[in-house]
């Protein structure tokens, strides 16, 4: 099983391609879509649906997890993430892909067995569990491999819609 993790955002959106193959998980790709702030909102979001239609035609994942968008104090910034949401939804459904929805919580308790896990907890973690020589950064980065891999553990449990390939 392929599984694309995205943590969405309109700065900086992180993805992470990680392979479930019998129990073992292999990261195949990882980074971030970054758009600068000098560009107007709209052309942010064309870039991020851009860039994430590519990925998903590139490697053709089986199930794509999001991060579900939650509450957050700066209204600005989760109007922000939940626009980036938005064109992330639209880019797996225009390609027909599953799509799979995790709270910060789920991600958490999946990847570190701890649900109020700490960011560094996360981090190491996700590198350990993918094997990898050094810490994903930017922590988008790390997000979107952690979201995959609590993809790969909890597939089918957290289906929103089904695409062709499940």
């Amino acid at each position: 099983m392929l599984a694309l993790g995205i943590d969405p955002g309109t700065a900086i959106c992180g993805y992470g391609l990680v392979e479930l193959r019998r129990n073992t998980l292999k990261a195949v790709d990882y980074g971030a879509i970054e758009t600068s702030p000098q560009l107007t909102a709209a052309k942010r979001l064309t870039i991020i649906h851009q860039e994430l239609d590519r990925l998903i035609k590139k490697y053709q994942p089986d199930v794509v997890g999001v991060e579900q968008l939650f509450f957050s104090k700066n209204v600005r910034t989760a109007m922000a993430v939940g626009q980036a949401r938005g064109v992330i939804l639209l880019a797996i459904d225009q390609n027909n892909i599953a799509l799979a929805e995790y709270t910060p919580l789920q991600v958490k308790q999946s990847v570190v067995g701890y649900g109020k896990a700490t960011k560094e907890q996360v981090i190491f973690m996700t590198q350990r569990l993918l094997n990898l020589p050094c810490k994903p950064s930017p922590d988008d980065v790390a997000d979107a491999l952690a979201i995959a891999i609590c993809t790969t553990h909890s597939a089918g449990n957290n289906l929103v819609s089904w695409g062709t390939k499940l």
